[in-house]
């Protein structure tokens, strides 16, 4: 707004210094270059909470000294982020896995039990009566026990 007024006041005329061979630039291209540059104001050491939420303080030049740790803080960012799903997945993976196990478990658990009860003594004997085909027969004698004189 400062800068629209001194154009408005400033009058249009060019001035000649006391010498007469050279002539000032009047005060409306002076605010028109000043426009013109790109230099940045400088940064204030004072930051109030107007400057803070209007972006004030973004300045170009902040923005250029600071752009390496922006940079860094992104990259981090995004590390941080992809660690974090990858160890997501991982866990959906154990759990999954987990119960894969448990399962295993207790299908080896039935199938051993299974054996167990199949090979018992009751259960062959009984397998044994039942099939007709099979020339195995229960023994009516008990076992003979042969001693062998071991000085021979």
């Amino acid at each position: 707004m400062k800068e629209n007024d001194k154009i408005k006041e400033a009058p249009e005329k060019e001035e000649e210094k006391q010498d007469g061979t050279e002539q000032k630039a009047s005060p409306l291209s002076e605010v028109l270059m000043g426009r013109a540059t790109e230099e940045d104001a400088p940064l204030t050491s004072g930051y109030t909470l107007h400057k803070i939420l209007g972006g004030d303080f973004l300045t170009a030049a902040a923005i250029r000294k600071q752009l390496g740790v922006i940079i860094l803080v992104a990259f981090l960012t995004m590390i941080y982020i992809s660690n974090r799903y990858s160890c997501q997945q991982d866990l959906l993976e154990i759990d999954k896995l987990k119960k894969e196990l448990k399962d295993a478990k207790y299908k080896a658990l039935a199938s051993s039990s299974e054996l167990t009860e199949k090979c018992r003594e009751s259960n062959v004997l009984e397998m044994l009566k039942n099939n007709k085909d099979s020339v195995l027969k229960i023994p009516t004698q008990p076992p003979y026990i042969i001693n062998i004189p071991e000085n021979e």
